[in-house]
């Protein structure tokens, strides 16, 4: 049995729409309208108000078609996969929307749980993917499966590298270059710049190489200005971070107005709108800071960043260890040592590499304190952490 909305079937077609003409309208995929169409998900709140003056319904009308869900015969998402793995040449765009719409609940699991767990079924997905890829007979089908693997390779890439607690850079990059591959066979700007982008978090956090990562920050940026003002403003945030870890105050400076700037040109068609918001703007303007050797005035930042970020708990942790760092940096030692336990509390939850890796570097930067049994806490603390991961 599969869901559907019937009556948002019937109200696009009476508004004299396609699936294909109301994507083109939009800026989406028909798979994305096909995904709304049969219940897999829902149009994300920026789209609606586009949405609902297309179909030429009120705002409250539109959510009154989207909860209108009947059930109806055929396969539903697991079978209609497992069909399409059986008989690969026989995969069609409604397997697809299926399998974007997995992808899509994988990646919004990332900030909430253990990358640990999320390795698995994004593996075994991105094997699908691929599979059918491969086998794919129509030439409109391989093409968004093309595009479902530059998201599940991009996901990979992100994954490998967490797990590996951002030590394998082999093994992220070769994902991450996958993604870029397929985002440029089917000429997707946002997809290329999101893997290209993944790549300089690796040079610049995992190597710890600036000039990479700069380099790579500066590619994303490029690709980005033909798609999303919000991948091109979160690029200009990692071209000033490897501008602040190379010391260049100035051009950091000049980097993060630019990336403030983008701001103004997001709007409902951005489909990365979720990825750039003000906390994570002001995230790597406190991390930045730090790299400046200004830990007096990334402290403010990151302690206002820190409340914000209670949605995105290995984003938080991320925060939780530069604020640490900050309040060492400063010898306020009582703060640090609280905060540096809230850093630990929040990667126990979440097993992140960024946040565990700066608790380490924090734990590392209070050895002039050891004979101090606050520090032994906090020691036995991190021996633990180690020991589990």
């Amino acid at each position: 049995m599969a869901s559907k909305r019937v009556r948002l079937s019937q109200r696009r077609k009476s508004a004299g729409f396609t699936q294909e003409s109301l994507a083109a309208r939009l800026g989406v995929e028909r798979t994305t309208v096909i995904r709304w169409e049969t219940a897999v998900t829902e149009p994300q709140p920026p789209i609606r108000p586009k949405l609902a003056r297309l179909l030429a319904v009120t705002g409250d009308e539109l959510q009154a078609l989207l909860d209108d869900i009947v059930t109806v015969g055929g396969p539903g998402p697991s079978e209609r996969i497992a069909y399409a793995i059986e008989r690969p040449s026989s995969v069609d765009l409604i397997a697809v929307a299926y399998l974007h719409e997995r992808i899509r609940h994988l990646d919004e699991s990332y900030d909430k749980a253990p990358s640990t767990g999320l390795l698995g079924p994004a593996g075994q997905l991105h094997g699908q993917v691929s599979y059918l890829r491969q086998h794919a007979g129509n030439t409109r089908v391989r093409r968004a499966l093309l595009g479902a693997e530059a998201e599940s390779a991009t996901l990979m890439g992100q994954l490998v590298w967490d797990v590996s607690q951002r030590r394998d850079h082999a093994g992220s990059a070769y994902y991450l270059d996958a993604a870029i591959h397929a985002a440029r066979q089917v000429r997707d700007p946002n997809a290329e710049a999101h893997a290209v982008l993944r790549k300089s978090f690796v040079a610049l956090y995992g190597e710890r190489n600036p000039g990479k990562g700069l380099v790579l920050a500066q590619e994303a940026a490029a690709v980005a200005q033909l798609g999303s003002p919000s991948l091109l403003g979160l690029s200009l945030l990692h071209i000033a971070e490897g501008q602040a870890m190379a010391g260049d105050a100035k051009g950091c400076e000049d980097s993060f107005r630019k990336a403030r700037a983008q701001f103004d040109r997001v709007n409902e068609d951005d489909l990365a709108a979720d990825r750039y918001t003000v906390n994570e703007f002001n995230r790597l303007r406190g991390s930045c800071y730090l790299h400046l050797n200004l830990p007096d005035r990334a402290e403010p930042i990151l302690s206002a960043t820190v409340t914000a970020l209670t949605a995105k708990r290995k984003s938080q942790s991320i925060a939780l260890g530069n604020l640490t760092l900050a309040l060492i940096r400063q010898r306020k030692l009582e703060e640090a040592a609280a905060t540096l336990h809230r850093t630990i509390d929040a990667v126990e939850l979440t097993r992140g590499g960024g946040g565990l890796n700066l608790a380490f570097t924090a734990g590392r930067e209070l050895r002039e304190w050891r004979s101090e049994p606050w520090v032994h806490d906090i020691n036995d603390r991190l021996l633990a952490l180690m020991t589990a991961s």
